[in-house]
């Protein structure tokens, strides 16, 4: 597992969309002032790994719509990790999850977790 600079950990999915807005602004712009970044999926924000998953989610300006920061962040080499127990869990495969996303371990997230400069976990 590749270690990143950065680590935001979403634990709630689309039910809150705040959350993910922020989560994914916040991740865009630690890329951007080039750390290497990844939005860490867990509990149920694991959902946002299906393809399509962020379509919709907007909460409004200032925020730009979630499916176009996650295209930027992705488009700059941002990662997309997702907690494989929460996955499992939650009723879904890795088949399922978009291609390329990575699927971590409970001992995966503690190495990125304690390699990061710096976390954000949005709970």
């Amino acid at each position: 597992m590749q270690s990143a600079d950065f680590v935001a950990t979403l634990f709630d999915g689309k039910s809150n969309p705040a959350k993910v807005t922020v989560a994914f602004t916040m991740a865009l712009n630690a890329q951007q002032k080039s750390h290497g970044a990844m939005v860490l999926l867990m509990v149920e924000a694991v959902e946002l790994g299906l393809p399509g998953a962020t379509d919709g989610i907007d909460v409004g300006k200032p925020f730009e719509p979630v499916s176009d920061l996650l295209a930027k962040f992705r488009d700059g080499g941002g990662r997309i990790g997702i907690c494989k127990s929460c996955m499992i869990h939650n009723g879904f495969s890795a088949e399922q999850m978009v291609p390329g996303y990575e699927i971590v371990t409970a001992p995966e997230v503690i190495d990125l977790m304690m390699a990061a400069k710096g976390s954000l976990q949005i709970t």
